[in-house]
């Protein structure tokens, strides 16, 4: 018979506690990417998953978009709005902010070193420091806010219509409004959005589509069918719809994701 210490019992103990620690986390990310990986290998008809990372099934998400190895990511409703910093790899929050009960989250975009917040029908949103997460004013407009974008020059901000609003920054003067036009008929409840490569990409509220739009002209360049990103872990919630488009500029990754979804996907489009 094998005799042990107390101090060598406790090792060995310790060992088996994280073993199976691991072993249980392993099942877990095992699970979680089944249930986020579409039934065709990896492949819908209009894109390519390349890559699944981990996502807040509680972030009612609104606005994202990338830099340095993390997501910035604006959640929604009354009571659980955030501003948050997430790191990609692991999905951890490592800062949040937390919006008053009567501001509703939505599109948030970078620009000069500020993040910039809308609020749905608050008419009002923040500006923050974008390191530091402080707070440094706020500003106006004269409707919903509802997806926000930022490229060298302008703020683009939708509001649930066909009109896209350029706000010159940071000044936030209104330079241009542009009707947004798929062929010939009004692209209505245009939500979250990204400049990728001098194009505005688009989710629609409730629709599987991405819409790839150019901000010269308004019309719809291309158009992205996403269903079946999801296989098995698309919320209960019918909230739950595609919401949130990133891009990494320096490696070109495009990042998709959605309201109360377990996932969030690095993805490739076809065409």
């Amino acid at each position: 018979m094998i005799k042990m210490n107390g101090k060598t019992y406790f090792l060995l103990l310790l060992t088996a506690v994280i073993l199976i620690i691991s072993i249980k986390a392993q099942a877990e990310e095992k699970n979680r990417i089944s249930l986020c990986l579409d039934e065709s290998n990896n492949s819908g008809s209009d894109y390519v998953v390349v890559n699944s990372y981990r996502h807040d099934v509680n972030a009612y998400t609104q606005g994202l978009y990338y830099k340095n190895g993390f997501l910035y990511e604006s959640t929604g409703r009354h009571g659980e709005s955030t501003l948050r910093k997430v790191e990609l790899k692991t999905g951890k929050v490592v800062r949040h902010v937390n919006l008053p009960y009567r501001f509703y989250g939505e599109g948030i975009a970078a620009a000069g070193g500020k993040i910039y917040q809308l609020t749905w029908r608050s008419r009002t949103g923040f500006i923050y420091d974008e390191e530091s997460f402080r707070q440094q004013g706020v500003f106006t407009y004269n409707s919903e806010g509802w997806g926000l974008a930022s490229d060298e020059k302008y703020l683009v901000m939708s509001n649930g219509t066909d009109t896209l609003h350029f706000f010159m920054h940071p000044t936030l003067s209104l330079t241009k409004k542009l009707a947004v036009r798929d062929d010939s008929a009004p692209l209505h409840r245009i939500n979250e959005m990204e400049f990728i490569e001098g194009f505005l990409y688009v989710n629609v509220w409730k629709s599987d589509r991405i819409y790839k739009i150019s901000p010269k002209t308004g019309k719809v360049e291309a158009k992205y069918d996403m269903s079946g990103l999801l296989k098995k872990g698309r919320p209960g919630d019918p909230e739950g719809v595609l919401n949130g488009i990133a891009y990494d500029a320096f490696k070109k990754r495009i990042f998709v994701t959605g309201k109360l979804w377990p996932c969030l996907f690095e993805i490739r489009f076809k065409f």
